[in-house]
């Protein structure tokens, strides 16, 4: 029985969630899961990843896996709240998590912080392999984005995380620390490589140009029409088309909050001794 596959998508930050099941083990690993936070207010909800759980709940799944792609830079990771509900389920990310807590650490101030990778359970390397049920998948180490970055490649579906986007919408931006846009070119040709059926669930979407948001497109059709790396593209015209468009782009709006909360595996701060959790805003240092 191949894999069922649910999205969830989140419009506050344009983000796909999805649900990974075998429906005859009633396994089950969720990708990229949201915690809701309105900046101005400094309020977090459950109410995305709610509906992520009362499906997970109805279909009666056992979650196995919390799997992200990357540490995220525009929404608060919901992998924290999902562990607490189910205590055997492993949060795993790429081994390169350690290279962003080193990096974050200072920014942050955060000096007790170790930069092992925890508190992941599973640090996953290129070619690591994992069950979902009697389904296997397998990570495939795509750096370029962040240092983090992996994609989950799961029967004829692999799951990219921000590597890439809708043909129409590009690919990841590289201006991140740890970024590198030939790092990126190598990962995306990876990815082409695989079997030109295979599907692609990506992470973000924005729906430019007014058309309605999507998450899924193929192997083939991102070859044949990404916007900004389709077949017969250069490496040296990519890093030149790359860097020039993320010389233009913003600093994401959720940057700073979800970092820090995102290299902690999703757990928030520790309430201080008044109850209340703070998360720190360093100024002038980005």
């Amino acid at each position: 029985m191949p894999a069922l596959i649910q999205p969830f998508f989140h419009g506050a930050s344009h983000t796909w969630t999805y649900v990974v099941a075998d429906p005859l083990h009633k396994r089950a690993a969720v990708i990229d899961p949201v915690l809701d936070f309105d900046a101005p207010s400094g309020r977090t909800a459950s109410t995305a990843i709610a509906e992520v759980e009362a499906w997970l709940q109805q279909q009666g799944l056992v979650l196995d896996w919390i799997l992200e792609t990357h540490a995220h830079a525009d929404h608060l990771s919901a992998g924290h709240w999902l562990k607490q509900r189910h205590r055997s389920a492993q949060i795993g990310i790429g081994v390169g998590i350690c290279a962003v807590q080193e990096h974050f650490r200072p920014l942050f101030n955060l000096g007790t912080m170790v930069v092992d990778g925890s508190p992941f359970d599973r640090l996953w390397s290129d070619a690591d392999r994992f069950q979902i049920g009697a389904i296997e998948a397998q990570v495939i180490s795509t750096p370029g984005h962040t240092n983090d970055s992996v994609s989950y490649l799961i029967e004829d579906a692999v799951f990219v995380g921000d590597t890439l986007l809708m043909p129409d919408s590009g690919t990841a931006r590289c201006d991140f620390p740890g970024g590198d846009a030939g790092k990126l070119y190598a990962s995306i040709q990876r990815l082409y490589a695989l079997a030109e059926a295979t599907r692609v669930f990506v992470c973000h979407d924005y729906g430019p140009n007014g058309r309605p948001v999507a998450g899924e497109t193929s192997v083939a059709d991102q070859r044949q029409n990404n916007t900004q790396l389709s077949d017969g593209v250069s490496a040296a015209d990519f890093m030149a088309r790359r860097r020039a468009r993320d010389a233009t782009l913003d600093v994401p709006t959720l940057l700073l909050p979800a970092i820090q909360v995102n290299i902690n595996a999703g757990a928030l701060p520790a309430p201080e001794a008044n109850g209340i959790r703070y998360l720190k805003l360093p100024l002038d240092a980005w």
